[in-house]
């Protein structure tokens, strides 16, 4: 895997949330279904070791490929760890995913989808 694949993965992580927040979707008299939540693993040699900057070129490469690809995949957040990355996002379904990291030239592992989450709250509720 080339540095820049590492990087652009990497900064992929970092833009997610700032990204989703500005992102809108636009008013239509159909009702959309809401989005399904993914989470994606992407093995990434080094991931832990990249700079600030690797992340934000990463993280802007990431932003430009969700920015043409509409408001039906948004990036929520990513973790970065020794040697992957974690990323949670939400689409349509996981055609969608794949897309998005082959026009960015991202790696992918695996994909899951998220049935439902729980937290210390979920045991006072």
């Amino acid at each position: 895997m080339t540095t820049i694949t590492r990087l652009l993965a990497m900064l992929l992580l970092l833009c997610g949330s700032l990204y989703t927040q500005a992102q809108t979707t636009t008013k239509t008299d159909k009702k959309e279904a809401p989005m399904k939540t993914y989470l994606i693993e992407r093995d990434i040699p080094g991931a832990g070791n990249f700079t600030p900057g690797d992340l934000k070129a990463i993280s802007q490469k990431s932003c430009t490929v969700l920015k043409e690809m509409g408001p039906r995949i948004q990036w929520v957040q990513s973790y970065v760890t020794g040697n992957k990355v974690f990323c949670v996002y939400k689409a349509d379904n996981e055609t969608l995913l794949r897309e998005h990291a082959k026009k960015g030239g991202f790696p992918v592992t695996t994909i899951t989808e998220i049935n439902n989450t729980i937290s210390p709250a979920t045991a006072e509720q």
